[in-house]
């Protein structure tokens, strides 16, 4: 009985095609209740031919597929015509009906084929890009292992030709563990999110702690949200480290965030860095971090200042 129940619920949904016998017999319960209702209606007007076997037909259809739907509707339109409960004979007017009647089905048979073909091409798309994510995910995970056996190896090495140089080795040392560990929370936070202070320590960390200061309230992000503001940061921080504060022995950042209503606002200010004589056309990174925050309603706006550079990050928290 567990077996029907489950095969009718799957034929119903449309997850998969319930078996011949059981679509034929679902038809004729359909067919037999629609000529039991038709009974019924025929005690207060003996005229009702067809209309009990419309929704015969629409559920036979939506089960069974277009040849149990087609088969009912024959079935059904036959029984119109020649089953009688008021002892009136067919003459033309039912044979009229008769014509409407197939008409109709025609039309409910066509509608129903059609809604299930979408409805299927629908469960093909959701299924191919459930695999397609799924695959995406083994590949960023195969990356994100080759990167940090990769970082293990430069670890290995560095350590082995410095290892008679131990203050060179020890702040190498630290800033390589630091990125290690930024790898780390990254991939932590495509799953669950983080504190924004978490992310910011991950990725500024390396370049030393008091080289930055970061300010406000503990803020958890979204994994998606999350995702997107460490992209931005690690691009900051890179230019930062090759152009910016992080270049000049002087050189400070300061990050601010605040949050008003559902809306983030996040300032990253440099300052006592090399300065800026041009910049350049806008590569990858610029075009990424304007990009980055357009899911959320966001912007990102950059200045290129005299003091340093000022960003500014705007966009909407998505409700937890």
């Amino acid at each position: 009985m567990g077996r029907l129940i489950e095969e009718f619920r799957r034929g119903w949904q449309g997850t998969s095609q319930p078996t011949p016998a059981f679509s034929i017999g679902f038809a004729v319960c359909c067919l037999a209740m629609a000529t039991a209702a038709r009974w019924c209606l025929s005690l207060v007007r003996p005229d009702v031919y067809f209309t009990p076997y419309f929704p015969a037909v629409f559920f036979a259809t939506a089960f069974g597929g277009l040849p149990v739907g087609i088969a009912t509707a024959i079935v059904g339109g036959a029984l119109g015509v020649t089953l009688n409960f008021s002892g009136a004979s067919a003459d033309s007017s039912r044979l009229t009906l008769s014509v409407v009647y197939f008409i109709v089905c025609g039309l409910v048979i066509w509608g129903i084929e059609r809604s299930r073909s979408i409805s299927s091409r629908q469960r093909e798309i959701a299924k191919r890009l459930i695999q397609e994510e799924e695959y995406r995910k083994l590949i960023v995970d195969e990356l994100q292992h080759r990167l940090k056996n990769k970082l293990s190896t430069i670890h290995a090495v560095l350590h082995q030709v410095l290892h008679d140089q131990p203050q060179i080795w020890a702040s190498i040392d630290q800033r390589l563990r630091s990125l290690s560990a930024t790898d780390d929370l990254i991939a932590r936070v495509d799953g669950s999110g983080c504190d924004i202070k978490d992310l910011l320590l991950a990725e500024l960390g390396p370049y030393g702690h008091v080289r930055f200061t970061l300010n406000g309230h503990p803020l958890f992000l979204p994994a998606k949200l999350a995702v997107s503001l460490a992209l931005i940061f690690h691009e900051l921080a890179t230019n930062a480290g090759k152009y910016g504060a992080f270049a000049s022995p002087r050189g400070l950042l300061q990050v601010s965030w605040s949050v008003l209503d559902d809306r983030l606002n996040v300032a990253w200010d440099e300052t006592e860095g090399p300065p800026i004589e041009s910049v350049g056309p806008a590569g990858f990174g610029t075009k990424m971090l304007k990009s980055a925050l357009r899911p959320f309603d966001g912007k990102t706006e950059i200045a290129f200042l005299k003091t340093g550079i000022h960003c500014t990050m705007q966009c909407r928290l998505p409700r937890i």
